[in-house]
């Protein structure tokens, strides 16, 4: 490791050069621009505005949480719209914003329906100092039922269509915010691509309801007697943002910048969503939760991870798991492992022995009786290294899940179907 690495944090996404790759996403903590001057003096290095359209109402009440197991706000949910101030006042303060912070990323997210809405959306956001635009084919409550946001991102030909235009029209470059509402996201990039964007968003929230009001039978959140399916988003999404993130960057034809969203909350989900190809990531949840503070661990964190592994910038460390992610049928069948206890960490919970019983593969079970231990004890003969233990282990490193050799070669599925290649005998069947 070098840990004497000279760092630069500097981002570039399309063409949007930036500071450092953390965003304010398109949301509340966007909506003006004394926040965003406020964010940028925190140290982020870029903000999207909240979407620029033609402004409209919200409901009140707007926010429900997912709360866990005493942790609160695992996952989070909105019925808000797109901004509901003046179109003239937003601009106003995008010029101010970029008067004041020349050096920081402004990003506009835009939302309209005719070209000629969007030619002159586009026009006066530039003019204003836009240093690149978002479009939202995103939104999936609301917007969608007027014909724009999800309706959009969930029709490739309108995406490219839309796409177009925008890039027609625009001097600076095209980001496309892409819905997660689809069963596959890399027809829905593909369509961004063809339409010309200098790069990619993603993912936008996931179309949910947050939860019901079990006494008044009400979902949440409650408008008087009412509700309505809302954006998810927050830690809960970010599997599946990486998920779609991750197709998109490694599909050849692909090749577009991303810019990753869903459920970064601090460094190492920076690292994560770098490594998987993003070139910046935008964060919102976390922000409404914690304020903008957030953002000096997360540079702090990141810093020390590029030096500690000798990463000096950005790009050096983008798509880095990339090559790594694959399809079930190119994975080594052949590899095994199974899992070891540490007698010394072991607190006897027996927690793995009823996890594996019954949840897995009945392969640990408790210490005999006249042993002078509460060390359960695995039969490697079964034992299929499912992970289960390890997951519900309440001590680190108290399981570990070791590498066998089994005396077999590599062999994939698809090898094995192609080729007979010799599979190692099954193992936990009983």
């Amino acid at each position: 490791m070098a840990f004497g690495t000279s760092v630069d944090l500097t981002s570039n996404t399309g063409g949007i050069v930036t500071p450092n790759p953390f965003w304010l996403a398109s949301a509340p903590p966007a909506n003006s621009g004394a926040q965003i001057m406020r964010a940028f003096d925190a140290g982020w290095g870029g903000a999207v505005w909240k979407t620029l359209g033609t402004p409209i109402q919200n409901v009140s009440s707007r926010f429900g949480a997912l709360h866990f197991k005493g942790t609160r706000a695992i996952g989070f949910n909105n019925i808000e719209l797109i901004t509901d101030r003046p179109l003239e006042v937003n601009f106003r303060e995008i010029a101010e914003v970029k008067k004041r912070y020349p050096k920081h990323g402004v990003i506009v997210s835009l939302m309209v329906e005719t070209r000629d809405e969007w030619r002159d959306m586009i026009k006066r956001a530039i003019d204003a100092g836009a240093d690149g635009l978002e479009l939202n084919f995103g939104c999936p409550h609301g917007m969608c039922e007027r014909g724009m946001g999800s309706a959009v991102g969930q029709e490739p030909a309108l995406n490219e269509k839309i796409t177009s235009w925008a890039v027609e029209f625009s001097t600076v470059p095209v980001l496309v915010k892409l819905t997660p509402n689809v069963d596959e996201i890399n027809p829905h990039g593909m369509a961004a691509k063809r339409g010309g964007a200098h790069g990619v968003s993603l993912i936008n929230t996931i179309k949910s309801l947050i939860g019901i009001d079990i006494d008044r039978f009400v979902p949440e959140p409650r408008v008087g007697g009412l509700s309505t399916n809302g954006g998810y988003c927050g830690a809960a999404v970010k599997p599946i943002a990486m998920h779609m993130i991750g197709s998109l960057a490694r599909d050849p034809d692909f090749g577009l910048p991303i810019s990753g969203i869903g459920g970064v909350a601090n460094w190492r989900d920076a690292v994560e969503f770098i490594l998987l190809g993003c070139s910046s990531v935008q964060v919102c949840t976390e922000v409404m939760l914690r304020g903008y503070r957030v953002v000096g661990d997360m540079i702090e964190g990141l810093t020390e991870y590029m030096r500690s592994h000798g990463f000096s910038t950005i790009e050096e460390m983008r798509g880095k798991a990339v090559p790594q992610f694959s399809e079930w049928g190119e994975l080594d069948l052949n590899y095994e492992t199974v899992a070891k206890i540490d007698p010394g960490k072991c607190i006897g919970c027996h927690a793995c022995v009823v996890a594996c019983h019954d949840g897995a593969h009945q392969c640990i079970h408790p210490a005999p009786k006249e042993a002078a231990t509460r060390v359960p004890v695995v039969d490697e003969s079964e034992c299929v290294g499912c992970n289960l233990c390890q997951i519900v282990c309440p001590v680190p490193d108290c399981i570990t899940m070791a590498a066998v050799d089994n005396g077999f070669k590599p062999a994939t599925w698809n090898e094995f179907v192609s080729e007979g290649k010799p599979l190692r005998p099954k193992k936990g069947a009983h």
